[in-house]
């Protein structure tokens, strides 16, 4: 069944992912986006440009939709980024709730996935100090808020530790929901071709509510 979304951050590495998995699936799409040049709009592709501070206007582009996906990411070379995020995303989960949309799927991040009994990844030593700024405050609003929000059918996605250089759509995959998933070698990892598919098979066939869940081969 076609579904009508609202796609935040449609021109990202993730985001760009999605968009076209949505696209091969023949999902409807509003991509929210910083610059709409860089999206090929046609008959399933609208992009408008927003910024996502903005609660109201993002709840007026949700308002009818299936769900909300949200792969916001100021950018990791942003000096901002860890401002930004603590900022806007409670703002996309406002704006989500105001809309009255069914849904609200996130790109999360690994930081919080447990790597060890009682440890996360976030506290383990293994992410680099210079993402650190991105990595903290997307799990913080993960643990502090999502977790405690009763008002939205929400998702948090995260992903394996890394994303593959070179991947591809294998469509083959492993799913948890807050244990880092490693290989037989020990490594974490996923495509971001993979992911995608992964985060549109819940929007078509929803089976984590209001929890999070994992990827990785």
């Amino acid at each position: 069944m076609t579904k009508n979304v609202l796609l935040i951050g449609a021109t990202g590495f993730v985001g760009s992912a999605i968009l076209n998995e949505l696209v091969s699936r023949g999902h409807k799409v509003t991509a929210v986006v910083r610059n709409v040049e860089k999206v090929a709009q046609n008959e399933q592709v609208e992009a408008v440009k927003e910024d996502v501070a903005n609660v109201d206007a993002i709840a007026k582009l949700a308002e009818g939709k299936d769900a909300i996906i949200s792969a916001y990411n100021p950018g990791w070379t942003n000096p901002d980024i860890a401002r930004l995020i603590k900022e806007n995303y409670p703002k996309i989960l406002n704006a989500a709730k105001k809309s009255g949309v069914g849904r609200l799927l996130i790109i999360g991040g690994a930081g919080t996935l447990f790597c060890a009994p009682g440890l996360r990844v976030v506290d383990s030593g293994a992410i680099p100090e210079e993402i650190m700024g991105g990595v903290r405050p997307l799990g913080d609003f993960y643990l502090n808020t999502l977790t405690q929000e009763q008002g939205i059918d929400w998702t948090f996605f995260s992903p394996a530790g890394a994303f593959d250089e070179k991947g591809e759509r294998t469509g083959q995959f492993r799913l948890g929901k807050d244990d880092l998933i490693v290989d037989q070698n020990g490594q974490s990892h996923i495509s971001v071709e993979d992911y995608a598919v992964a985060m549109v098979d819940e929007l078509e066939k929803p089976a984590h509510h209001k929890e999070r869940f994992t990827i990785g081969y």
